[in-house]
């Protein structure tokens, strides 16, 4: 656990107050960590669903609301998931509308 005497450091990724010694430990294992709308981490292999509405680009129809993606991958941006969906192949979904399962 973080010393009461540590400093914070603010991290733009998560949005949130961290300590110092926490954040050194994440640099150091070079770890990416992705947030879904509700703020828990996201990790390989999770299913999501999703919490709003798509439309897909290149696609003849849109997912819709409660959607389960299962089997999502990490991505090196931390906003991103990569998935596949029966219909679309090749899908890449911002964190901001998807919801861990």
């Amino acid at each position: 656990m973080a010393d009461e005497n540590d400093d914070y450091i603010y991290d733009e990724v998560t949005g949130e107050w961290r300590p110092a010694s926490e954040m050194a430990a994440a640099a150091e294992t070079g770890r990416v960590v992705a947030l879904d709308a509700a703020g828990n981490v996201l990790a390989d292999g999770d299913s999501v669903v999703l919490i709003k509405d798509l439309k897909v680009k290149g696609a003849n129809h849109a997912l819709k609301q409660g959607t389960v993606i299962k089997s999502i991958r990490l991505t090196d941006n931390p906003d991103e998931v990569d998935c596949r969906h029966d219909a679309i192949k090749g899908l890449v979904l911002r964190t901001e509308f998807v919801r861990k399962r």
